[in-house]
């Protein structure tokens, strides 16, 4: 695999080479799962995997729920817009934005801690998650196991709490369905912007960055007429972020937070 399928783009091409940067290119979606299990092994190295992230402060504010259970990964499913595949995966990981085992220790110490309450702490505790989660999918792919992540965990994370007896302070960031491809799956390595459209140089250069969209749009569409969907990257985003209705109920998501125990304010 190369930056050429990375980016939709035969002449694309980076100048360094490792094992670890070729697994990262190969990274696709896997929604199809063959019939082997994730072992223990497996998942214990992806949780040290995780564990190895950077974290800032080192609060390490996350926590991982592994279910393997078949009735409770069909529950899941159903709370995150009913998507199929999390019943298929042998494994299903809901990764947690945890602040909850800082308030327990602050419990233990009699000590009062006010910083939880605060948008920052809320941040740190979803953007650490978030480092956690994708050094275990680079480990994942490394064992040629495959993923695909699952924001719709969060469409209705009170009943998500409920269902993994979540602590207080503590809510579900995204889930992780992991297993082995199902080489018959019709999925591919699917293009990224172009490198010059993320990457500026000193200073933001929107013009210039956003001169390459026309040019991807086509790229993405290409890639999607080859697997039977409709639209260009442009129409994508458009419809995604219309508004309250197309958030699969995430527009509440501020609410939910300060009744999970995480003011945000």
């Amino acid at each position: 695999m190369s930056a050429a399928a990375r980016y939709g783009e035969p002449g694309a091409a980076i100048g360094a080479d490792t094992a670890v940067l070729r697994v990262q290119l190969e990274h696709r979606s896997v929604r199809e799962f063959g019939p082997r299990d994730v072992t223990e092994a497996e998942l214990e190295a992806l949780v040290t995997a995780a564990q190895s992230a950077p974290t800032s402060s080192n609060l390490q504010p996350w926590s991982v729920v592994a279910v393997r259970d078949p009735a409770r990964k069909a529950r899941l499913a159903e709370l995150s817009a009913g998507q199929g595949f999390i019943e298929r995966a042998p494994l299903f990981l809901v990764w947690i934005a945890d602040l909850g085992r800082a308030r327990r220790l602050a419990e233990r110490a009699g000590a009062v801690i006010c910083a939880p309450d605060y948008l920052e702490t809320t941040v740190i505790g979803f953007i650490d998650t978030a480092l956690a989660a994708q050094n275990a999918v680079v480990a994942a792919e490394s064992l040629g196991l495959g993923t695909v992540f699952v924001g719709a965990i969060r469409n209705r994370p009170l009943e998500v709490a409920e269902e993994l007896g979540l602590p207080a302070h503590a809510v579900a960031a995204f889930g992780l369905a992991v297993g082995e491809p199902d080489p018959s799956e019709r999925a591919d390595v699917k293009p990224r912007l172009p490198r010059e459209a993320v990457l500026h140089r000193e200073r933001y250069d929107a013009a210039a960055a956003d001169a390459h969209l026309p040019v991807y749009d086509e790229r993405l569409r290409a890639y999607n007429t080859r697997f039977g969907l409709p639209g260009t990257w442009t129409d994508r985003i458009l419809a995604r972020l219309k508004g309250p209705e197309s958030m699969g109920g995430r527009h509440a998501l501020r609410e939910t937070l300060f009744r999970l125990g995480l003011p945000s304010r």
